[in-house]
């Protein structure tokens, strides 16, 4: 998606991946959903596209585009980080048992750029077929 703004114009997408605090498996059920819920209300607020969004039991990966003259990398991430977690803890307290100390996410992250005309829909096919198995079919959750 080619954005333009009032002095700029970006084509940017950068794939992020960051852990659920001490690698726990809490990605399953409801939760992917409820990330995806707050994700577009992240976007709306913000000015960032979450183009694809695919979990595996404890990490997560992000496919996204913002304008590189609005925000740095680290700032999606914190914004991203901070709102889904303080969400996922009020949406479902019982996390808090297996996350003692607040914290829903690990401090790390993966940040890459990912470029239309090569990579991006490798990774686009690699982050929908997070958490894929021969058994279970994968939500779909952002198209």
């Amino acid at each position: 998606m080619a954005d333009k703004g009032h002095h700029h114009a970006h084509d940017s997408h950068y794939h992020v991946v960051f852990p659920v605090k001490y690698r726990k498996a809490l990605l399953t059920k409801e939760i992917p959903l409820a990330i995806v819920n707050v994700a577009r209300g992240i976007e709306e607020r913000y000015e960032i596209e979450f183009e694809k969004i695919g979990t595996d039991l404890n990490h997560i990966h992000i496919l996204c585009s913002f304008s590189p003259s609005k925000y740095k990398g680290g700032d999606v991430v914190r914004i991203f980080k901070s709102i889904t977690a303080r969400e996922l803890f009020k949406r479902f307290p019982e996390l808090k048992k297996d996350l003692w100390g607040g914290e829903f996410w690990s401090d790390g992250y993966y940040f890459a750029t990912v470029g239309e005309r090569g990579d991006w829909n490798v990774v686009k096919r690699y982050i929908e077929n997070q958490g894929k198995t021969e058994d279970t079919a994968q939500l779909k959750l952002l198209t």
